[in-house]
């Protein structure tokens, strides 16, 4: 099959990618392409290029990123409207990442909070104009649509219209009632509790979960040594607060080191103003999880009692100790206390930490089992072949 993935990129990490390469905004598409799977930032090519493993045709498209979207353009003979340098201020987009998978059609009570920040509910005209001439250009069979914010329902049905490709959406937060979902031929999300709504609205739906990919290891820089006690790597909002409750206990007892955004949220007061270390995106991210001897995790409050999030497959994935919030599927993911550490409360949490930092022969023996569970079980060839077998 011809296999499209459709996704987008928090400005934020756009800003960082293209301000480390100053001429990268004006080189060939298939240049930024490169350079943006090369950052191993999110999901990269982990599907496309896992696709492509199976004997499939498969391609990415960054359907929000303006400097891409120009190139192919210009390289197709089509009228485009030039964006503005990466660092120009109207290239810059101070919305939180979160936020751009958590509005329409989702949760209602956001889409008044993505108006004041300035975020346009959709793409805009050009940008539609421009991706559906992508997708007809390489005549998809199937359709993997990642970002449903940006791809609304209503884009998905005119995609829908060319050629007829099955159409798969992933999200992991809960739908909107009301919304036509029918343009889709399946949906899946790594938490039951999506896929329990979605059926209720009569679509068909699947878990399907997040993913390591394994090759990363082999282009990764060497691993650093593990001078780094505790950290978290991640956002904090009001959406996170037991997540920031966590982190700021562990920060009044520990040395942890905070890589990531949403700082400004929290007040002055708040302990983790002196952890911040900074936001780090893909490669950076992974050697700072590589550098830690115990990298925590927790859930954004939304997801409930379900474990699913990246991090638990990223850190893993990498041989990092793993200490996580404990939620009633964890162990159909990974065995606690064998493959990760879990902690029930901000107190069990604290004693884990004292007891694996103290206890090097066992925490290394649960990081190495993560890691093997992981690539047993948790790669994105384990998921793409899940996808193709739903589909099948």
């Amino acid at each position: 099959m011809r296999i499209l993935i459709l996704n987008a990129d928090y400005p934020r990490f756009l800003a960082w990618l293209y301000r480390r390469a100053p001429n990268l905004a004006g080189a060939p598409y298939a240049t930024q392409m490169a350079a943006r799977n090369a950052s191993l930032f999110g999901v990269a090519d982990f599907y496309s290029r896992n696709f492509a493993g199976l004997g499939h045709t498969a391609a990415d498209i960054h359907v929000n990123n303006p400097w891409m979207r120009a190139a192919w353009a210009r390289e197709h003979g089509l009228a485009v409207t030039e964006p503005p340098p990466p660092g120009a201020p109207a290239a810059r987009d101070a919305v939180p990442g979160w936020l751009q998978r958590a509005v329409a059609p989702f949760k209602p009570m956001l889409r008044p909070l993505a108006r004041k920040v300035g975020l346009s509910p959709r793409l805009d005209a050009e940008a539609e104009t421009i991706l559906l001439a992508q997708i007809e250009d390489f005549k998809p069979d199937l359709v993997l649509n990642q970002d449903l914010f940006h791809v609304d329902t209503r884009l998905a049905r005119r995609i829908k219209q060319i050629g007829r490709p099955i159409l798969i959406g992933q999200v992991g937060i809960v739908p909107s009632r009301g919304e036509d979902w029918s343009a889709y031929d399946l949906m899946i999300s790594q938490l039951l509790s999506v896929v329990h709504s979605f059926r209720n609205a009569g679509v068909r739906s699947e878990v399907v979960h997040l993913a390591f990919e394994p090759d990363i290891l082999n282009v990764l820089p060497p691993a650093p040594e593990r001078s780094i006690d505790i950290s978290f790597v991640g956002a904090v909002s009001a959406d996170h607060q037991q997540r920031v409750a966590q982190l700021e206990a562990v920060a009044r007892k520990y040395d942890l080191k905070l890589f990531g955004s949403g700082l400004h949220t929290l007040p002055a007061s708040s302990p983790l103003h002196r952890c911040y270390q900074g936001e780090v995106w893909g490669v950076e991210m992974y050697q700072a999880l590589r550098a830690s001897r115990v990298t925590l995790n927790s859930h954004i409050d939304m997801a409930g009692r379900e474990a699913g999030n990246a991090r638990l497959f990223e850190a893993t994935g990498v041989g990092a100790f793993l200490l996580t919030d404990f939620k009633d599927n964890l162990d159909t993911l990974f065995a606690p206390e064998r493959e990760v550490a879990a902690w029930r409360t901000v107190e069990d949490c604290l004693a884990q930490i004292e007891r694996y930092l103290a206890d090097d022969a066992a925490r290394l023996s649960i990081a190495k089992a993560g890691q093997a569970r992981t690539f047993a079980a948790h790669t994105f060839r384990r998921r793409v072949e899940e996808i193709l077998a739903f589909v099948a």
